[in-house]
């Protein structure tokens, strides 16, 4: 099976990264329940021209992350899985059956509560701690498993995305929307102009950011606008997309994230931590990313396979896809993500929602190793 030297470059740069954020996630913990507690979230809580650097974190260096998100999908659109309608149909339902799911469960036990508005928070996959995570079983993983996952992933930020633009947008200021919109046209004039230089594409991108910001969308989004009107061409190593691509992929990896994980998981356990898990939220969290991830997974292409819809490749087994579907409920980043948008003002539920996505997190991950490691006997030479 060919790969591309840019997916086993991606692979590479997000198995470390997990690695990293494990390792900030726990820092970040320690730091926050320890004898420097106060200092620790000071620095977090330290404002900014009218906004505290958490914010700046959440709302403008993760513009960027989302723009890699969104490079990430054009190129698998254009030239990757999901170019060739067949092999894009498996990941793509598979990655609607984890996100359906999961809020449905969630919603079984929060429907009519305010706790409702976070049935977006079990529907995302981390696709740095997944294949972080897959990447430890080595050699023995199937590239056709990876490459399965890493588009399973990305489609479920796509929708994650969607969920954020559409269902925690609080008021819409339509001027700025407006002009928003309006900068991405002029550059995608640009781009069918054929103007390939990098200035126009980043001015327009931090105006687009800018008015996104003042708009009630989430200023996230302008990063995933953005990719799309950066010039993919044929998709080779001289177009600004895929040098934009190579560009960011470390320091998102090794930068952006650990950050991201060292202000969002400065999570202080209190005495009453324990009552917390037990919520409504807290069981709707677990039970959607431990149970709901890998059963939606699981079903939605299953179903799909006897359906006909679309075929499950050779090497790959339907255990293989079970045990993926629990790598799958890695929420961590976008989960962390959401919560902020769905309970914005409410540090208690912010905080019980996030110490429950680090268990979730953590069981998943544990649960998909242990059972792939168990699928996965032979050695493959593919990558």
């Amino acid at each position: 099976m060919q790969v591309t030297r840019l997916f086993t470059e991606f692979f590479e740069s997000e198995k470390a990264s997990g690695i990293v954020l494990i390792l900030c996630t726990v820092l970040s913990l320690l730091l926050a329940n320890s004898m420097f507690q106060e200092q620790y979230e000071h620095v977090w809580h330290y404002q900014i021209g009218h906004h505290s650097v958490e914010h700046w974190i959440n709302d403008g260096l993760m513009t960027i992350f989302f723009l890699l998100i969104g490079l990430e999908l054009e190129r698998e659109i254009y030239k990757g899985e999901l170019s060739n309608v067949k092999n894009a149909l498996l990941p793509i339902l598979a990655a609607i059956g984890g996100m359906l799911v999961p809020a449905g469960i969630y919603l079984i036990f929060n429907w009519g509560m305010p706790t409702q508005a976070g049935a977006g928070i079990p529907m995302a996959t981390d696709i740095a701690f997944a294949l972080g995570v897959l990447s430890l079983l080595g050699n023995r993983v199937p590239v056709s498993l990876k490459v399965f996952l890493t588009a399973l992933a990305v489609i479920d930020d796509l929708g994650a995305i969607l969920v954020i633009a559409i269902f925690y947008t609080d008021s819409l200021s339509l001027l700025n929307l407006g002009i928003s919109l309006g900068i991405m046209g002029v550059l995608f004039v640009l781009n069918r102009m054929k103007v390939n230089t990098w200035i126009p594409y980043i001015i327009g991108g931090i105006g687009m950011w800018y008015f996104m910001l003042n708009s009630g969308i989430h200023a996230t989004i302008s990063g995933v606008l953005l990719a799309f009107v950066i010039p993919f061409g044929d998709g080779s190593k001289r177009t600004i997309s895929y040098k934009m691509q190579h560009f960011l992929h470390k320091p998102v990896a090794f930068l952006i994230l650990p950050i991201f994980a060292l202000a969002n998981t400065a999570v202080v356990f209190g005495t009453d931590w324990k009552e917390g898990i037990t919520h409504a939220n807290s069981i709707g969290i677990f039970l959607g990313l431990i149970l709901g991830k890998p059963i939606g997974v699981f079903l939605f292409s299953f179903g799909s396979v006897a359906l006909g819809v679309c075929s499950l490749p050779k090497e790959l087994k339907w255990k293989q896809i079970f045990s993926v579907g629990f790598l799958a409920g890695i929420g961590f980043t976008m989960s962390i993500f959401i919560t902020l948008l769905a309970f914005k003002g409410k540090d208690e539920v912010v905080t019980m929602s996030k110490i429950a996505i680090l268990f979730s997190s953590l069981i998943a991950g544990i649960i998909g190793y242990l059972f792939l490691s168990f699928t996965l006997k032979e050695k493959n030479s593919d990558l």
